[in-house]
């Protein structure tokens, strides 16, 4: 096994070394255009500190193969086990998965239900991500949630910088009880349902942080993530890096990061998007 090192650059060092050289690359990141389950089954166990992803969902997106129910649930298995072997003892998973139909039984029913035995992570808890935009629906409630299921590996051991993630929006912040303030000055630990826009398309209405990838996540998420559920200098991983948006969090807050996307475009937008990242990051004062 390689010796994987504390500083970011190190361990995006020893990554490299095992699995040669990615398509793109930075000084904290490699990002490599491959099915994940061929990488992660060349990769030593215990390596990363935080996994954060979102794979397809099985619904007939451009970037993914219709599989049949069942072999699809067989495939997410197979790749979740092989990410908690990569996972260290302390470390965390963060997965996000929508809906799909099943024939008779439901028009939309969480992946997740399918696959709640088949995860050998241990389940802290289910947050929602409550969007603005979305589909609107006339014979149903309009669509305005994803789950994001946060996951580690050992129950009593993990990582929770609330400081970090704390909601400054508190109504009444000098309130007190027996002269001390009931509040932290910070701000209030978020609820399990957070409100943050959709990266939205389209004419006069597309975010400013839009990419070519038709399903990205906005930055103000994963950030929260990353910051809340791993450290400075940790090594993150995302198996389907799709947009990039994991890789330029983790450029932003000091992280290093390793991605794998099967798609040889989105891997291209990914290597311009992580450049500018890069150059604007190092342009910073200290």
């Amino acid at each position: 096994m390689n010796d994987l090192s504390r500083l970011p650059s190190s361990a995006v060092e020893s990554i490299v070394s095992v699995l040669g050289s990615p398509m793109c690359r930075g000084a904290n990141y490699a990002i490599y255009n491959t099915d994940c389950l061929e990488a992660l089954n060349e990769l030593p166990p215990e390596l990363f500190d935080l996994v954060v992803t979102s794979p397809p969902y099985n619904i007939g997106k451009e970037y993914e193969k219709i599989l049949s129910t069942q072999s699809y649930i067989d495939w997410c298995e197979e790749w979740i086990k092989a990410v908690h072997r990569v996972t260290k003892p302390d470390g965390a998973f963060w997965l996000n998965l929508g809906y799909i139909s099943l024939e008779n039984k439901a028009k939309a029913i969480p992946i997740t239900y399918l696959l709640w035995d088949k995860i050998p992570f241990y389940l802290i808890q289910e947050v929602i991500w409550n969007y603005g935009a979305g589909v609107a629906a006339k014979k149903f409630l309009s669509p305005r949630n994803e789950k994001f299921l946060w996951y580690v590996k050992d129950s009593q051991n993990y990582t929770f910088n609330l400081d970090e993630i704390r909601d400054p929006d508190v109504k009444y912040p000098n309130q007190k009880k027996n002269g001390k303030l009931r509040c932290n000055t910070i701000g209030k630990n978020p609820s399990d349902v957070w409100q943050i826009a959709k990266i939205t398309s389209g004419e006069n209405r597309a975010s400013a942080e839009r990419t070519p990838h038709p399903a990205q996540f906005p930055l103000d998420l994963i950030n929260r993530i990353v910051k809340g559920f791993s450290n400075p200098s940790n090594l993150l991983l995302d198996p389907f890096m799709g947009s990039g948006t994991t890789a330029e969090s983790a450029i932003r807050n000091g992280r290093a990061v390793i991605g794998f996307e099967i798609r040889k475009d989105y891997c291209s937008f990914i290597d311009q998007r992580l450049k500018l990242v890069e150059a604007e990051v190092h342009q910073k004062p200290l």
